[in-house]
């Protein structure tokens, strides 16, 4: 497969999926302790597939010009975000294996984002199968040759940084969601695979992104100090981040798992 075809490919995918996306973001944004919603804004119950989950922006008992509103992704925001997530991971790891892992995860994870933009949640009903969805995929990723990671350190990562978000909850649940524990899971894993560095760099990407958006808003007077902010996008921003950091170190032909800045430590 040429480049050509291989950019064609990953941006089909990307506009498949997001395609997909709005609906699924319309019925998980609710408020946490209310249902997930089963009926479009005009109260016609939402069918097709994976029981009403899939689906277009447009509700076809209300018409062919009526379009959803009320906290319904606009179909254009979550398409654009998804193929460009999917460019930026093609671009930057290339046709290696666990890229097939990567753009599996990609849609779910801007999933995530647009839900916890809307309404400051991370539904447990995607993230914990996302986290095993990548335990698998990254465990099918690591039986093929020239694979950049570990299958072992992305396992250990996972749990690594789950526990500390888990800590950061304990100690303050305001400041540090449990959805955010239960993302940590698989994002932990997604750098954990490149190496201990990947893993740290990342998510310190994540939370000094997140620190620097909320004093901006805060010195532009848009927010009050002290409000809380859609943590998701950032955590995702700076695992993505950290994901095209190793690509294209390993691109140049650093070796991660021996570098001792780069590289996994004592993990094999």
């Amino acid at each position: 497969m040429g480049i050509a075809g291989f950019v064609a490919g990953v941006t089909l995918w990307g506009v498949l999926a997001g395609l997909l996306l709005p609906r699924a973001v319309y019925r998980l944004s609710v408020e946490l302790g209310m249902p997930w919603r089963s009926d479009c804004p005009a109260g016609h119950p939402l069918t097709g597939p994976a029981g009403g989950w899939l689906g277009f922006a447009v509700c076809p008992r209300c018409g062919p010009g009526a379009r959803w509103h009320g906290g319904y992704a606009p179909v254009a925001g979550a398409v654009l975000a998804t193929t460009l997530v999917c460019l930026t991971l093609g671009a930057g790891v290339g046709a290696r294996p666990e890229l097939g892992a990567w753009l599996l995860l990609a849609p779910f994870t801007v999933l995530l984002c647009l839900v916890d933009q809307a309404v400051h949640r991370l539904p447990d009903v995607v993230t914990l199968p996302l986290a095993a969805t990548t335990t698998a995929a990254l465990g099918a990723a690591a039986l093929f040759t020239g694979t950049g990671g570990s299958w072992t350190r992305a396992l250990l990562g996972g749990l690594t940084l789950g526990s500390v978000y888990l800590v950061f909850h304990l100690i303050y649940p305001p400041g540090m969601g449990f959805g955010d524990v239960t993302l940590s899971l698989t994002l932990g894993q997604i750098l954990g695979w490149y190496g201990w560095f990947v893993l740290f760099a990342g998510t310190f990407a994540g939370f000094t992104a997140a620190a620097v958006h909320g004093y901006v808003r805060a010195a532009l007077r848009r927010v009050e100090p002290g409000t809380s902010i859609a943590f998701g996008p950032f955590m995702a921003g700076g695992a993505l981040a950290g994901v095209i950091y190793a690509g294209l170190g390993l691109g140049m032909g650093l070796d991660l798992a021996s570098d001792p800045v780069l590289g996994a430590g004592l993990v094999p």
